[in-house]
C-alpha cells in the first residue's frame, strides 16, 4: 500500500485537480456540444435559433481563447475513483482542496464560496464541505471535477412521493422544469435520481450529470419529451428545446419511500477527468 502522505502523490492529485478544472472551465466535453450542435439543427422558432448561435459562438470564442465560458465557475464538485492501494486519507483530501486553491489563482476562477450564514467569501473556493468530494473504489485513480454554477442548482429539487403513485415521478420533474422556467439558462441537463434515501437520492442525481448524453434510454427520453413539450426553449425565450437530454441513477429504497432529486444543470454541463498515475 501506497504511503498516503506521499509528497509526490499529494503533489500530482493537487495538479490534477487543478488541471482538469482548467480544461473543464473553457472547454465542453465532445457529447454536450454534440448536443447542443443537434438541438440546433432541429430547432424551428427563429428566436430560439438565434440563442443558439449565440450558444455556439461563446463556445467556439472559449475554446479558441482558452478562456471561461461561463462567468459563474460554480462551486467545484469533486469525483474521486481510488485503487485499493491508495488509502482515502485527509492529507489526500487537502491535496485536492489545494488543486481548487491553485486553479481559483491561475485560471482564474471567480471565488464563489462563502459562509452560509454571514456570506463572508473564503477568496479561494474552498472552505468547510467545499470542495465538495465523492469517493468511489476504482481500477484507477482518477478525478472528475464538476463546477456547478448556481443558477441551475437553486432551482434543483428533491421530493418523498407516495410510493404507489410512480408516475407521479414523470410529473415531478416536469413540474420542477416548469418552475424554473429560464433561470437555469436552458437548454438544460437534467440529473435524476430515484431511489435510495433522502440524501442518497440527491446524490445520485448529481451523479447522473456524470454521465454521456449523447444516448437516452426510452424512459430519460420520454421525461426529455416531457419537458420539451413545455416550450420554455432557449434562455426561457420559446423554443423547441428546453432540454438537452435527461440522465437517470436509480437506487434501492424503503418499500414506504419513493425519493425523487432533480438536478438541473444548464447548457454549459461543465464536466474534466485526469488519471493520476500511481508508481508501483
Amino acid at each position: 500500500m501506497h504511503h498516503p502522505d506521499n509528497p509526490a502523490l499529494l503533489s500530482a492529485i493537487a495538479d490534477a485537480t487543478a488541471d482538469a478544472l482548467a480544461e473543464a472551465e473553457v472547454r465542453l466535453p465532445v457529447d454536450v456540444e454534440r448536443a447542443i450542435q443537434s438541438a440546433f439543427g432541429r430547432e424551428r422558432n427563429p428566436v430560439a435559433r438565434g440563442e443558439f448561435e449565440n450558444i455556439l459562438a461563446n463556445i467556439a470564442l472559449a475554446r479558441k481563447g482558452r478562456s471561461l465560458i461561463c462567468q459563474d465557475t460554480g462551486i467545484p464538485v469533486i469525483y474521486l475513483t481510488l485503487p485499493p492501494d491508495v488509502p482515502y486519507t485527509r492529507a489526500l483530501e487537502e491535496a485536492v482542496g489545494r488543486g481548487v486553491r491553485i486553479a481559483t489563482e491561475k485560471i482564474p476562477l471567480r471565488p464563489n464560496a462563502v459562509d452560509p450564514c454571514t456570506r463572508k467569501n473564503t477568496g479561494d473556493n474552498t472552505g468547510p464541505g467545499i470542495p465538495a468530494v465523492h469517493v468511489r473504489p476504482g481500477d484507477e485513480l482518477t478525478i472528475t471535477v464538476l463546477p456547478k454554477g448556481a443558477g441551475s442548482e437553486n432551482v434543483s429539487r428533491i421530493g418523498m412521493l407516495i410510493p404507489t403513485r410512480t408516475r407521479d415521478v414523470v410529473q415531478f420533474i416536469v413540474e420542477t422544469v416548469a418552475l424554473a422556467g429560464g433561470r437555469p439558462c436552458p437548454p438544460v441537463i437534467l440529473g435524476v435520481g430515484i431511489g435510495s434515501t433522502f440524501d442518497g437520492v440527491a446524490a445520485l442525481s448529481k451523479e447522473a450529470l456524470l454521465l454521456p448524453i449523447d444516448t437516452m434510454d426510452p424512459f430519460e427520453q420520454e421525461l426529455c419529451n416531457a419537458v420539451n413539450a413545455l416550450g420554455i426553449g432557449p434562455m426561457g425565450l420559446g423554443g423547441d428545446t428546453t432540454a438537452l437530454a435527461v440522465k437517470v441513477k436509480k437506487g434501492a429504497c424503503h418499500t414506504a419511500s419513493l425519493p425523487v432529486a432533480v438536478n438541473v444543470q444548464c447548457w454549459a454541463s461543465r464536466r474534466a477527468t485526469r488519471v493520476v498515475e500511481v508508481l508501483k
